[in-house]
């Protein structure tokens, strides 16, 4: 089972930066894609953005040209850069990854606790 862990949320004001990681842990596992959403109180969870295992992204329109996903190159951590943040972009944002287990040919899905981010002055 890969497990999936948050991290880099915090408090930014509005045109901040801030820079998400997701760590994934597990062995035996191939990922197929991995991606971010996002969910603001009171409100249901969205995609945001997301990487597939050849590299290819695709994004929200609310957060194109603002937000980028990437991984490392061992394809054991992603990232999301966020940058010109508004307070729209406010919300608890998940890690999400769907992956072959080994010996397998099943797929599984996997996600992350949640790390806050919160867009305010």
């Amino acid at each position: 089972q890969v497990q999936l862990v948050e991290s880099g949320g915090g408090l930014v004001q509005p045109g901040g930066s801030l820079r998400l990681s997701c760590a994934a842990s597990g062995s035996g596992f191939s990922v197929i894609v991995m991606d971010w959403y996002r969910q603001a109180p009171g409100k249901q969870r969205e995609l945001v953005a997301v990487i597939s295992n050849s590299g290819h992204t695709n994004y929200a329109d609310s957060v194109k040209g603002r937000f980028t996903i990437s991984r490392d190159n061992a394809k054991s951590r992603v990232y999301l850069q966020m940058n010109s943040l508004i307070p729209e972009d406010t919300g608890v944002y998940y890690c999400h990854c769907n992956y072959r287990a080994a010996f397998s040919a099943q797929l599984h899905e996997s996600w992350g606790q949640g790390t806050q981010v919160t867009v305010s002055s």
